[in-house]
Parts: C-alpha cells; structure tokens; sequence
C-alpha cells in the first residue's frame, strides 16, 4: 500500500468525526434528544475506525520478539477501545437521546439522563485509555524498523488521546482533537512507510 493511500485510509475516520462534531448538540435536551440519538447512531461505526490509524501500519505483523508482543498489545488494547466506546455511544448517545426524547413533558430530564452519562463516561474513558495504551504500543511495535520517524506522530497521538478521554467530539476541544488524530495519523502512516537506514557494519 503506498504511503499516500495509507494516509488518506488512516485519517478518513478522524476527519469525519471531526466534521461531526461541528454539528454535535451542546447538550441533551427535548429539543436536542432527536438529533443526538440519530447523530450517534450515524457515528457507530465510524468510533471504532479511529484504530485504522493504528492497525494499518502494523499490517503483517506480529514477529517473535518485543516488536511482536507490542503489536499483539496494540491489537487487543485497540479492541477494547472499540468496545468500550462504542458503549458510550450506545448508552449517553442513543440510550440517553431516546430516553429524552420519550420522557414525560412534565418528568424532570436529570434524573433520567444523569444514571446513562455516569454509565457512558465511565465506559468512554476506559475506551479512551485503552485507546493510548494502543498508540504506545503501536510505537514500540513500529521503532525497531522505522526509527525516529514515528517518534513525531506518536507524540501527536498521545496528546490527542489524552484530550479524547474528556473531549468526546464536542465542538470546539473535541473536533481539535479530532484533527490531532488526523495528523498524528498521517504523519504515524508517513514514518511507518519508509524503513529507518541501516548503519554501516
């Protein structure tokens, strides 16, 4: 796979998201509740691509050695992230937006969306860590090989991991870090593309 392809396929999630998040509800409310469900319905699928950005430049892999167990820690680290985050979505995203949407004009809302955030959050930031320990990985599974030219683009990463585990996609933090992930991708996908040189023996 060329380098361009590579970027343009690791990148496709996070832009989309980012897009998404300019058009986010601020908040759940009666008037919002139809819009947040269908919005985080959309986005089901499109969460647990952001780990394209990862699985793609460790293709073909695993080796017996330290490379090969950082990448089988990146897999297994990269689905749990798409697991527990997907959680979020299916529970603050649709559950809570459904719920509102039904309640009684006369029910108070916090005492019916708080129980589903509280849930959500803490599934989303599982996700969320789950999804740096993955990029960490990735970067002990890619130095060997490529050397200091993945350094740049995990650093990105891990800035915009740390963002995501409160940021969601919420405009204007969350698309930033949206847009983070797009970058440190493209530029993880570029490192990853070229081998480091060979010292001379």
């Amino acid at each position: 796979m060329s380098t361009i392809r590579s970027i343009a396929l690791v990148t496709a999630a996070p832009l989309v998201l980012a897009a998404a998040g300019i058009v986010h509800p601020h908040g759940l409310s009666r008037s919002t509740a139809a819009d947040w469900a269908d919005l985080h319905i959309a986005l089901l699928p499109v969460f647990p691509l952001l780990t394209v950005g990862l699985l793609v430049p460790l293709w073909h892999r695993p080796r017996l050695d330290l490379a090969g167990v950082a990448t089988v820690v990146a897999w297994g680290s990269a689905f749990i992230y798409a697991a527990f985050y997907t959680g979020l979505d299916a529970v603050a995203g649709i559950g809570a937006g459904t719920a509102v949407e039904h309640v009684a004009e006369t029910a108070a809302l916090g005492p019916v969306k708080r129980p589903l955030y509280d849930t959500g959050e803490a599934l989303g930031q599982a996700g969320a860590y789950a999804l740096i320990v993955a990029i960490a990985a990735t970067a002990v599974a890619l130095l060997p090989r490529h050397g200091a030219r993945i350094l740049p683009g995990t650093l990105v990463l891990l800035a915009a991991g740390w963002f995501f585990v409160d940021s969601h996609i919420f405009w204007p933090r969350g698309v930033w870090t949206m847009l983070g992930f797009a970058l440190g991708f493209a530029l993880l996908a570029w490192g990853a593309g070229r081998r480091a040189p060979r010292r001379e023996a």
